[in-house]
């Protein structure tokens, strides 16, 4: 039984910064691939960033690449996102989430992760 808690959401303005973190209980991380996930109102949710549980590998979608960074700290359990450069169209709750590893990046496929967190409100706005 795996307990992802996001923390970090707020109200920041364009082109600021954020972090969010992920603390993952039940199992240390290099037993899961790790992915950040966005949901807007009325669109479907959507992969954002992955790490990998075997080598530590990073992925990112295009609309986010060169402006957020994954990383993890496994002595504390927890997946960060450093969010920079942020815009408006970044606005969403975002969810960590776990999935097998291998199974998990760089394809950031919803139906692969099986535990998520409650999600965390970020909101980009002047």
């Amino acid at each position: 039984q795996v307990q992802l808690v996001e923390s970090g959401g707020a109200l920041v303005q364009p082109g600021g910064s954020l972090r969010l973190s992920c603390v993952v209980s039940g199992n240390t991380l290099d037993y899961y691939d790790i992915g950040w996930f966005r949901q807007a109102p009325g669109k479907e949710r959507e992969g954002v960033s992955c790490i990998s549980s075997s080598a530590g590998r990073t992925y990112y979608a295009d609309s986010v690449k060169g402006r957020f960074t994954i990383s993890r700290d496994n002595a504390k359990n927890t997946v960060y996102l450093q969010m920079n450069s942020l815009k408006p169209e970044d606005t969403a709750v975002y969810y960590c989430a776990t999935a097998r590893r291998f199974v998990g990046c760089p394809a950031m496929l919803p139906t692969r992760f099986g535990s998520w967190g409650q999600g965390t409100q970020v909101t980009v706005s002047s």
